[in-house]
């Protein structure tokens, strides 16, 4: 059986119900395809720790307030991953790539135009429904 690799997910929606999504670099799992921004939960890390740590390393943002939202497992040919998605309400600087990464707002309406990642589909069926 394959390992699980834990991820913490931040879902940053803006005022007109856009959702902040970035492009994974090419060399890595899944690369090239966008995604919601997080990372791997490290051992011994809490999730919401996990959480600030990713966003602020990949967005150069504060998380000032966040809350679990969904929980998805995926099971891809070499890995599983469990994802642990948090809506944050509240943080604080301008997203901005600092890994050089593209960043894009999207409606939940127009993510089918974006090639994700299989196990990000949940996320997008969920937002689906509450936009």
């Amino acid at each position: 059986m394959s390992e699980t690799v834990q991820v913490a997910v931040g879902i940053m929606i803006n005022a007109t119900g856009a959702v902040l999504i970035t492009r994974r670099p090419e060399h890595v799992h899944q690369g090239g395809l966008w995604e919601f921004p997080g990372g791997k939960v490290e051992s011994g890390e809490a999730m919401e720790s996990a959480l600030r740590r990713e966003l602020h390393e990949e967005l150069g943002i504060t998380v000032q307030a966040a809350e679990p939202w969904l929980q998805v497992r995926h099971a891809y040919p070499d890995k599983t991953v469990l994802l642990e998605v948090w809506r944050v309400t509240a943080y604080q600087g301008e997203p901005q790539g600092r890994e050089g990464q593209p960043l894009v707002w999207a409606l939940p309406a127009e993510m089918a135009t974006f090639a994700f990642p299989a196990a990000d589909q949940p996320i997008i069926a969920a937002l689906l429904m509450n936009a």
